[in-house]
């Protein structure tokens, strides 16, 4: 693990800046709205900080399932998080209520963490092809749709006929999962304040640090060859967890925080202890320009 790459400084200074910048505007809500409503929003901003840690590993899930490269998913995540804030503007003003009529499908979303989870474990190293994704058969069905990547782009143009790419469906699931996460992150920020500007800042400032925090995870898991399986076991974990919840059996903050750390530490440790030989040099140079890049962009 190159902990002092270009890459990590960049990501590291970027998290940095976006954890101050929340700690700013909660000064700034204490002096205009006072000292109730500045600690309703530190306690909003780390409770959907501890919640969105879940969503690092269903990106990481994602972004693996379509093959998306590297260096492109800085373009997935801007926009996957220019939906989120804007549907979850939507979900605070129409009303928690409302949305959890549609909590059955946190169920649906559960048992697929569950498996994808399973199928991280068990898969081999060649990529499958895309040919062969399920959701892209599905997509074709639906609509006009290719397995084919074309650089960064959502849609592409074969024979004069536009297609979506695996880009955009990558970017349609990122929406759907943020949305599930929604349901119960949401409620969850509302029990420590019912003022809308606390609870849609709050989600504000988590989102735009989980962008940050996102990069280093990445980047982590490409360099540790025991981290992927360790982030496998997380996702399965989140789905079992997802599922009790929804059979009213709660699994606290703490207590989930807890084994994801316990794994991911697992993870780490093999790692340093038992590292892998890594592929051709060529191979090597080639995804650490991927790495900066993706910093960059982030």
């Amino acid at each position: 693990l190159e902990k002092g790459s270009h890459a990590y400084k960049v990501a590291i200074i970027k998290t940095v800046v976006a954890v101050a910048a929340a700690m700013l505007f909660g000064v700034g809500v204490w002096v205009v709205k006072g000292r109730q409503s500045s600690l309703e929003y530190y306690a909003g901003y780390f409770v959907e900080q501890s919640l969105s840690v879940d969503n690092l590993f269903v990106f990481i899930m994602l972004f693996d399932y379509f093959q998306v490269p590297l260096a492109h998913q800085a373009r997935v995540l801007t926009w996957g998080i220019v939906g989120a804030l804007a549907m979850r503007a939507v979900m605070i003003v129409v009303g928690v209520a409302a949305i959890q009529r549609f909590r059955t499908v946190t169920l649906v979303f559960a048992a697929i963490l569950f498996y994808s989870g399973f199928a991280m474990l068990m898969e081999n190293e060649e990529d499958e092809d895309l040919e062969n994704n399920a959701i892209m058969k599905i997509s074709k069905k639906l609509f006009k749709s290719t397995p084919k990547h074309d650089g960064d782009k959502f849609f592409t143009v074969i024979d004069g006929v536009k297609y979506a790419t695996p880009m955009l469906m990558c970017l349609i699931c990122i929406e759907l999962s943020d949305l599930i996460f929604a349901v119960d992150s949401i409620p969850a920020v509302i029990g420590v304040s019912k003022d809308p500007f606390i609870v849609y800042t709050s989600n504000l400032f988590a989102l735009a640090a989980l962008r940050q925090k996102y990069v280093l995870v990445a980047k982590a898991v490409d360099d540790l060859p025991y981290l992927k399986p360790a982030v496998a076991m997380v996702l399965t974990f989140v789905g079992a967890k997802m599922m009790a919840e929804y059979f009213h059996y709660e699994i606290g903050i703490g207590v989930s925080l807890s084994v994801v750390g316990i794994l991911l530490v697992a993870g780490i440790g093999a790692s340093l202890i038992w590292p892998k030989e890594h592929g051709a040099k060529e191979e090597e140079v080639q995804q650490q320009k991927q790495q900066e890049q993706l910093a960059y962009e982030v």
